[in-house]
């Protein structure tokens, strides 16, 4: 299996600063799916801290690390499902390397229809599953401070040990 195309992609897409700061401009778009089932109706019009997670390789004009969770709730509004978002983790993970990002993310969901909500209704009921794509369009710019990494610290050390480590006689 060849990484060039997905290295390739990962160069041409907009993305988001991997350095000290995780960011994203107002109005960036990302491809996001359920991480469960979601059923809202006349009897549960609304449910709190569902779990988003963004799409390998999106379709969102911007993208985040493959290991993020967003955290949200969701609505019934006008036959619509309205997702909203609160926070989100990510972990960007690069060989030995990983860079933890955790903080608020205002954003709000979009169906391909390209109208706010998701369009998931049908007789009242409305259900959404974890393989149908929806865009989060951010509602302001995203600044995320990498958070202390405490398991990368400890495993510079192990490797510095390890490498300190006199090799056994006889080897």
């Amino acid at each position: 299996m060849t990484k060039t195309p997905l290295l390739l992609g990962l160069l041409l897409a907009p993305s988001l600063a991997f350095a000290d700061t995780l960011e994203l401009p107002a109005d960036a778009r990302l491809e996001v799916q359920l991480v469960e089932p979601l059923t809202l109706g006349p009897d549960t019009p609304q449910q709190d801290d569902i779990l988003l997670r963004p799409v390998a390789d999106g379709s969102g004009s911007h993208q985040v690390p493959d290991y993020c969770v967003m955290v949200g709730g969701a609505q019934l509004d006008d036959e619509r499902i309205r997702i909203t978002t609160s926070s989100v983790t990510c972990i960007d993970a690069q060989g030995n390397d990983s860079h933890i990002y955790s903080g608020d993310i205002s954003a709000a969901a979009y169906d391909s229809d390209g109208h706010f909500g998701i369009d998931a209704c049908r007789d009242g009921l409305c259900e959404l599953s974890p393989d149908h794509g929806f865009e989060l369009q951010l509602a302001s710019d995203l600044a995320i401070e990498e958070q202390e990494n405490p398991s990368e610290q400890i495993n510079i050390e192990r490797r510095q040990a390890s490498s300190e480590q006199p090799e056994p006689e006889g080897s």
